[in-house]
């Protein structure tokens, strides 16, 4: 297979090292698209882990690169706000003529009340009647994939996996269900970087989104017995049942992106990380019970959400640097979770890593993804259908990934299980 020329991997390098330090500028698109960031993360933690950029297409920020610094971000919600109306959780701020207020996006005590509601969704109990279901449907879509020619890993297991687990969650009509797909690209999409291209496409589909939901909302808000889904939760809560139509649209596509990019990205990413490192799956094969340590593995070296951005309160010194009330300060998940000083020979894969839990990829504090351990039951189900049947999945070329510094993610990765 071709991976990243090494021609490529070392032209980034030396362009992050020529740079002016002060003009380090992570928060592009395009590098993350061509995978070449790393070099500008790595020197930033040597050199500056509390960067300031004071100049880009998001307007001024700072950069918050190293493991521990970032923790102490997410974990101080009294100085470093969510609130979407200061700007909300990424480095582009929310568009002030289309708010999108949702509960990853709030700070306490709204954020806490609305999170209780939807969290039963994903409680133990919960997770062991949804995990035959899952079961049922990564056996079907894991055996029913081609052998011996090639295919679209990511349209044909992370994707559908992932669309069908959603649908579930919100019992939404299942035929309908590469909707949430193309409702989670278009949430998260830089107009003009291929999935929409002007911001009011993105704003007028997202609205198409609100009202197909609504729909259900109508019909589920005077059941007598509520169902349990997502959309019923929201309805037949007193915390969630008054949302603005804005606020609706919010959480919905939180719920989306939330249960379909990070999971959907993973899946990919493990596929992508053991062509890097055979010996890692040759591992695995021998022993699957590494899967409890290589699920999370994955995750961390993966990163599917490559940020998470704060506002702050108030000033602060920080790192030895002065951060001023109303700064926007990014937490690198990426960068954090390759960090030499925390994690041992950061860059590789190393499916029997002690404490491999101990990754950025979920966030800290009460923002910590909801549905953690969801995510962690597809991509050990998954691999384990594909030990159960000896799979051997050649990755034929390098992915094409996304245009977007927030989902770090993969549009297409072509396959071929070996015959």
């Amino acid at each position: 297979m071709n991976h990243v020329s090494t021609q490529t991997i070392q032209d980034a390098r030396e362009k992050a090292y020529a740079t002016p330090l002060a003009e380090l500028n992570p928060a592009q698109p395009a590098m993350f698209q061509a995978n070449s960031f790393w070099p500008t993360f790595e020197r930033l933690r040597r050199e500056d882990p509390v960067h300031y950029t004071a100049d880009s297409e998001f307007g001024p920020y700072w950069s918050i690169t190293k493991y521990k610094d970032i923790m102490a971000v997410d974990t101080n919600h009294a100085v470093f706000s969510s609130e979407a109306s200061l700007g909300g959780i990424t480095i582009r701020d929310q568009r002030q003529n289309f708010p999108l207020p949702m509960f990853i996006a709030m700070d306490p005590p709204k954020h806490d009340a609305q999170r209780k509601v939807v969290s039963p969704i994903v409680a133990p109990d919960n997770l062991v009647k949804l995990e035959a279901t899952i079961r049922e449907r990564a056996e079907a879509i894991i055996g029913g994939l081609p052998r011996g020619e090639a295919f679209d890993w990511v349209d044909r297991v992370s994707i559908e996996l992932t669309t069908q687990m959603l649908a579930t969650l919100f019992d939404f009509p299942f035929q309908d269900r590469r909707k949430l797909t193309r409702w989670s690209d278009v949430a998260t999409a830089v107009p003009g970087g291929g999935i929409v291209e002007t911001e009011e496409q993105r704003q007028a589909e997202l609205r198409q989104c609100a009202a197909y939901f609504l729909n259900l909302w109508n019909e589920r808000i005077n059941l007598d017995t509520p169902g349990n889904d997502l959309i019923s939760m929201l309805c037949h809560s007193p915390v969630t049942r008054n949302m603005s139509p804005q606020e609706f649209l919010g959480n919905l596509i939180l719920l989306i992106v939330g249960g379909n990019d990070t999971t959907r990205n993973s899946l990919t990413g493990g596929l992508y990380a053991f062509s890097q490192f055979p010996e890692q799956f040759a591992k695995l094969r021998a022993n699957p019970a590494l899967l409890d340590s290589a699920v999370p593995e994955i995750i961390r070296w993966q990163t599917p959400l490559a940020h998470m951005r704060r506002t702050a309160l108030s000033d602060i010194e920080f790192g030895g640097r002065q951060i001023r009330a109303g700064d926007r300060v990014v937490m690198w998940y990426v960068s954090g979770n390759r960090d030499e000083e925390v994690i041992d020979r950061p860059n590789e894969l190393i499916i029997d890593r002690p404490r491999a839990r101990q990754h950025l990829s979920f966030g800290f504090g009460i923002h910590r993804c909801v549905g953690n351990r969801l995510a962690e039951m597809q991509l050990r189900i998954v691999w384990e259908e594909i030990l159960k049947r000896g799979l051997e999945i050649e990755v034929l070329d390098e992915p094409t990934r996304v245009f977007s510094t927030f989902v770090k993610g993969y549009a297409s990765m072509p396959v071929r299980i070996r015959t």
